[in-house]
């Protein structure tokens, strides 16, 4: 008995080593990594919101989302009825006048609120998202602009928005804090 225990306590060691290479292997990729920027747009009637940026290496591709409440802005019966409303709500006009919709827009579920959200052309380089999502009476939108294909542009700003500390960021300005 007392020498299998070396051969089953080195069992067990390489047993171990290798669900840690297998974890190592099925880690997850790199989080993204989105720092806040200032907001790059000139004042109008709203208040100034939160701008965020994440690179390539971590987004895909540069990525920027600009996000602000409007509180008393909405429709309280309805919230966001249809894309026209996401177009002219959802401040992708800040970022290019020029916008063309690539589809319908779908529904869309942020921070608890229900709403819109919409691709767009902006120029044949850049793609922006829009989305308009709504809280009682009052609104939250989200514009968001990058290089290259929208399904990414899109997959990086839910994602981000989707994040803990957004999340209750979002709430909590909802609710006017």
């Amino acid at each position: 008995m007392t020498r299998s225990w070396p051969v089953i306590a080195a069992m067990f060691l390489a047993l171990g080593g290798l669900s840690a290479v297998a974890g190592y292997e099925m880690a997850p990729p790199r989080t993204a990594q989105w720092r806040e920027i200032a907001w790059p747009f000139p004042r109008d009637s709203w208040p100034a919101g939160r701008a965020f940026h994440c690179g390539v290496a971590e987004c895909g591709a540069e990525v920027e989302v600009y996000l602000r409440p409007k509180l008393g802005f909405c429709n309280c019966d309805s919230g966001v009825a249809d894309d026209d409303e996401v177009d002219r709500v959802s401040d992708v006009d800040m970022i290019s006048p020029r916008f063309v919709p690539l589809k319908t827009g779908d529904v869309v579920d942020v921070a608890d609120m229900r709403g819109r959200i919409r691709a767009y052309d902006l120029d044949g380089k850049r793609t922006a998202i829009g989305i308009a999502a709504s809280h009682r009476c009052d609104l939250m939108a989200v514009a968001a602009q990058g290089g290259g294909d929208a399904a990414r542009i899109q997959r990086a700003t839910l994602k981000f928005l989707e994040g803990r500390e957004i999340r209750a960021w979002m709430i909590a300005a909802m609710e006017g804090r």
